[in-house]
């Protein structure tokens, strides 16, 4: 873990990638391609090369369409040696821009050439979640799980919180984020923390958020329906008498548990301190 992710100066947008693919993500879906279709292609016996014209009828049919529907290049173009068609696959996948790899992993879905179609976007959705992008297959077609309004929410949090609101939410982005060992559990954590101290902070006493959310509700002139909301929340991960011993005991818990909190709780650290900053500023004026 580098420096900026340890001190909390790496953002969501930078931790979660929504418009972008770096190297690492970009190589392992390539590696998906190869492990569940570019390694099934069958040597042609009396050939010197792995021909696409000899026993390779599934990957043949997916080169022309391929070079047909995909690139729109004519079949003229397509090499009938393998070596050299997927090679120029493959320098397509390393070069095009990041939406273009989704394109072609959403292609290579619909017309996966071999049975073990759910395999492969198995291990696809596995990469996503690991290398922490925005994006899961689903139903064959490429989807967002994390927009921008979620990441800047987070984002707005992470930039105002002070003191122990935002080490807690630093931590929760860190545990969610981390590519190699993520920490779901904690992360979930660590949001609930982080607004059991903003709450603690702006009523001026100790306690769980399920204790001193009726004294935040006087202190900042929260609707009840609100109090409700967030009451409901609190008991969502962390009442005894809630489901935190069921969602915390879960074998596995998904980015998109964790995800999910992180958005929420920051929803809330910027709804508590703007309400905050406006009873301030009304305070101040009045006579």
């Amino acid at each position: 873990m580098n420096f900026s992710e340890r001190y909390g100066y790496k953002t969501a947008r930078g931790a979660v990638q929504l418009d972008s693919i770096d190297n690492d993500l970009r190589t392992s879906l390539w590696n998906s391609l190869r492990l569940y279709i570019w390694n099934h292609v069958k040597y042609s016996p009396g050939h010197p090369i792995y021909s696409l014209s000899a026993n390779n009828e599934e990957i043949s049919d997916f080169c022309t369409d391929l070079w047909c529907d995909y690139f729109k290049k004519p079949l003229d173009d397509l090499d009938d040696d393998w070596e050299v068609a997927v090679e120029e696959i493959k320098e397509h996948f390393f070069s095009c821009k990041w939406y273009e790899v989704y394109d072609f992993i959403e292609f290579a879905i619909e017309k996966f050439p071999y049975s073990a179609k759910e395999e492969f976007v198995e291990a696809v959705n596995d990469v996503l979640q690991r290398e922490v992008s925005a994006y899961r297959a689903v139903k064959g077609r490429i989807v967002k799980i994390t927009d921008k309004v979620e990441l800047d929410e987070i984002d707005a949090a992470l930039d105002k919180a002070k003191g122990p609101v935002g080490t807690h939410l630093n931590r929760a982005l860190e545990l969610l984020s981390d590519r190699k060992s993520p920490d779901y559990r904690n992360s979930i954590k660590e949001s609930i923390s982080a607004v059991e101290s903003l709450v603690s902070a702006t009523v001026g006493a100790k306690g769980t958020l399920g204790q001193l959310i009726k004294q935040l509700e006087d202190e900042i002139e929260l609707h009840p329906a609100l109090v409700k909301v967030f009451g409901t929340l609190y008991g969502y991960t962390s009442d005894a008498d809630g489901i935190r011993h069921a969602l915390m005991d879960l074998p596995t818990l998904t980015f998109d548990d964790a995800k999910f909190l992180l958005v929420v709780c920051s929803a809330f650290v910027n709804f508590v301190q703007a309400k905050v900053d406006s009873t301030s500023s009304s305070k101040a004026t009045t006579p």
